[in-house]
């Protein structure tokens, strides 16, 4: 282990036990926390999606409250940012980025793809954000407005993409299965 390594645990060590000592987290809610968030993966905002797309009530949900709609699926956000949903509809499509760092839901869709930390990325996605998505293989409308929203440290942003057609009476196992991590994020949309 290196001098940087050593140092590195030793300081998360430190704000463990001070955070236990202050009564913010207890140990083992500081071992759950770091447990879920390894588990997290795309498949949970994909099965958030899906029953958005069949349940009007956690749509609403979903829509007006993240966090909360994440913990309706047992996904815990103790700890988390809080999580806003933005709906693509036949108006507006929603492009995330964070233009600082790499600010990504992690709780609800794991670790963020490569391409979302570049700085390349972000900095296209303010500056051509039709051409980026074009890049995805994603061509929108021209009268369709691209809305770029900024994840942030203090709030972080995920998409709810239009449910495509032709997928009228699937199960939600079977639409939450044609949902990409791009998808949420606003760089694709499904398709059936």
């Amino acid at each position: 282990m290196s001098v940087l390594e050593a140092d590195s645990e030793a300081l998360l060590t430190a704000i463990r036990r001070l955070l236990a000592a202050k009564g913010v987290m207890t140990e083992g809610e500081i071992a759950q926390q770091r447990q879920s968030t390894d588990r997290a993966e795309p498949g949970q905002g994909a099965r958030m999606v899906a029953r958005a797309w069949t349940d009007p009530e956690y749509r609403a949900l979903l829509l007006s409250d993240g966090a909360k709609a994440a913990e309706a699926m047992n996904i815990p956000m103790r700890g988390m940012p809080p999580l806003g949903v933005l709906a693509n509809t036949d108006k507006a499509h929603h492009l995330i980025v964070c233009t600082l760092c790499s600010c990504y839901p992690k709780a609800v869709l794991g670790y963020p793809p490569y391409w979302y930390k570049s700085s390349a990325y972000r900095a296209r996605a303010v500056r051509d954000p039709r051409g980026l998505l074009v890049d995805f293989g994603t061509v929108l409308p021209e009268e369709l407005k691209i809305r770029v929203v900024d994840s942030s440290a203090d709030f972080r942003w995920m998409v709810l993409p239009r449910r495509p057609d032709g997928t009228e009476g699937w199960s939600a196992e079977r639409l939450a299965a044609i949902v990409r991590p791009g998808d949420m994020l606003g760089v694709t949309v499904p398709s059936a």
